[in-house]
């Protein structure tokens, strides 16, 4: 009897092609960065807990249902991680191609936002109401069709080898791309997301190598437009007196102060250790509004204390982490743009989010990315962590 190791030299072409598609297959499943991968999970479990606590007494908001936003929360998950899958097998360079129509529907969508189908939530008229009690926020998916558009247009001559760095006329198509869904975004107005396309438009042109000169002169245009806005009255009242109650705090503590405030008592009351899951007494007690989306975060320092908010701030750490590094590891400038996008998104967002919680930014009505509930915007993020692990699965394999 051989003593010979398993070996394919006996089996024909036939069954050796069979086995290099197996293992080829494989080869996609094992390159993913499963740190990253389950980083987002783990986030998205404990948003499902934050969700459920948050919600399971607020029967004007259930429907008299105590598992409502725990059950669509889970589905919205569900569905997310699917299109990640799905990101992952098309593959980050195949929607390279498909960029041009991906922005022509997004656009469209956030401008039928301004017609009579726009629906106005919290004073925001950002969501586009497809009836049936189903509502989605185009300017989340936004975020990416700017993040591929801008990577696609900054990095053509580049990856082409035609030039070093994108030269002046290719900076300018690219932001006047990016410069279309932030203005409709603007007249929304939903400022909270016009933060951070700014953010990943500066981002995105530092990624490319585009001269310093831009970057200055889009900061120093991003001031002047901020004053410009302030004083034609763009904004909404409330908007408004939202940064008045971030410059004062002490400013009408029962209205226009009240989020902030109260989400600052949930999380000091915490301690270390919190008061134990669902036992949180302003959560219980539905003292922060809006806490299973904007302010989740105040669940989390209630009732994990501040070893859970440190977790969930490590496991965020994680992600971006990783995405730094397949950024740094990428071989192409256009994969490299597009995972600085997705970066700084992250990055900015969680930021926000979790700063105007604990009143060191102004309320800005975003989502703490994997955690807070709201379909639209778990999508969104699950697509861009599709959008990194592609970059990662379809490196190039050392030899």
């Amino acid at each position: 009897m051989s003593t010979r190791g398993f070996s394919l030299d006996g089996y024909g072409p036939r069954r050796r092609s069979a086995w290099n598609q197996l293992t080829a297959r494989d080869s996609l499943v094992w390159r993913l960065d499963w740190i990253m991968l389950l980083s987002g999970v783990a986030l998205a479990v404990i948003g499902s807990l934050l969700v459920y606590s948050a919600t399971r007494n607020r029967t004007e908001l259930n429907q008299g249902d105590p598992q409502y936003f725990l059950v669509r929360h889970v589905i919205s998950l569900l569905i997310g991680v699917a299109l990640m899958g799905g990101t992952v097998w098309l593959g980050h360079r195949r929607l390279r191609s498909a960029v041009p129509v991906l922005y022509g529907v997004t656009v469209l969508l956030a401008i039928c936002v301004l017609t009579p189908l726009g629906a106005t939530i919290n004073g925001s008229r950002a969501w586009l109401n497809l009836g049936g009690g189903f509502t989605v926020q185009p300017a989340e998916f936004i975020k990416i069709t700017v993040i591929l558009g801008m990577a696609m247009m900054l990095a053509a001559k580049v990856d082409a080898g035609d030039r070093e760095h994108p030269d002046h006329r290719t900076v300018m198509h690219a932001l006047g791309m990016a410069a279309l869904p932030i203005g409709v975004i603007l007249l929304m107005p939903d400022l909270g997301s016009v933060m951070v396309l700014v953010v990943i438009v500066l981002a995105v042109l530092l990624a490319s190598g585009a001269s310093n000169r831009w970057i200055l002169g889009l900061g120093l245009a991003g001031v002047g437009g901020a004053v410009l806005i302030w004083s034609l009255g763009v904004l909404d009242e409330y908007q408004i007196n939202r940064f008045a109650a971030f410059a004062n705090p002490a400013l009408d503590p029962a209205g226009v102060g009240y989020n902030t405030n109260q989400a600052r008592i949930a999380i000091g009351s915490g301690g270390l250790t919190g008061k134990g899951l669902f036992e949180g007494t302003q959560t219980t007690g539905q003292f922060v509004p809006e806490q299973q989306t904007d302010f989740v975060f105040t669940v989390a320092g209630e009732e994990l204390g501040f070893v859970g908010g440190g977790l969930i701030l490590l496991l965020l750490g994680i992600v971006i982490w990783r995405a730094c590094r397949i950024a740094r590891e990428s071989s192409e400038l256009y994969s490299t743009i597009v995972a600085a996008g997705v970066i700084a998104w992250f990055a900015f967002q969680a930021f926000e989010n979790i700063g105007m919680t604990l009143g060191i930014m102004p309320v800005a009505g975003l989502p703490l990315p994997f955690v807070s509930y709201g379909g639209t915007s778990m999508f969104a993020v699950w697509i861009a962590l599709g959008l990194l692990q592609s970059i990662r699965t379809q490196r190039p394999i050392a030899a």
